[in-house]
C-alpha cells in the first residue's frame, strides 16, 4: 500500500481536487488523502470545486484538514502543490526530506506549480482540474510508485 498526501493552502481547492481525481481511479494499492500548510479545519471546498468535480462525475466528502505531524508520518508520498508548499512542510518536518516533492517535480520531472483557482472563475478551477488530471495521469505512469 502506498499512502499518498497532496497539499496545499487551505486543503479547499487543489488538494482535494488532486485527492478525489487520484480516489476516482480506485487503485486498490493507493490511499489518498489531502492537507492544507494553512488549512482552517472542517472548512468545506470550494463550491467552485464540487462544480468541477460532478461534471466530471467524481465525488468527494471533504472537510479542510490541517497539515499535521500524524498526517506526515501516514504519508509515504508527500506531493505538494507549489514549490512554496514544499519548502514551508520540510522546514517544519524536516524528516520528511525524503518524500516530499511538489507534484511537477515528482510525475513531471520538472519545476512548476499548479495553477491556484482560489477566487477564480468556474473555468479557471475546470483549467486547474485538467491540468492536476493531465500530472495525475504522469503520475501514474511513473515507475516509483506500484500500483496493483
Amino acid at each position: 500500500m502506498t499512502n499518498i498526501l497532496f497539499v496545499c493552502t487551505g486543503n479547499t481547492c487543489r488538494s482535494p481536487m488532486a485527492e478525489a481525481i487520484l480516489k476516482s481511479k480506485n487503485i486498490s494499492s493507493i490511499e489518498v488523502k489531502s492537507a492544507g500548510v494553512f488549512a482552517a479545519p472542517g472548512v468545506d471546498m470550494s463550491p467552485h470545486v464540487k462544480q468541477v468535480l460532478n461534471e466530471n462525475n467524481i465525488s468527494l466528502n471533504h472537510q479542510a484538514t490541517q497539515l499535521n505531524q500524524n498526517t506526515v508520518n501516514w504519508a509515504d508520498l508527500i506531493l505538494t502543490m507549489t514549490n512554496s508548499h514544499k519548502q514551508m512542510i520540510l522546514q517544519q518536518f524536516p524528516q520528511s526530506k525524503q518524500k516530499t516533492y511538489t507534484l511537477k517535480e515528482f510525475a513531471l520531472n520538472q519545476d512548476g506549480d499548479i495553477l491556484d483557482p482560489f477566487g477564480g472563475t468556474i473555468d479557471t478551477y475546470r483549467e486547474t482540474f485538467k491540468e492536476l488530471q493531465s500530472v495525475i495521469e504522469q503520475l501514474l505512469n511513473n515507475d516509483t510508485i506500484k500500483i496493483e
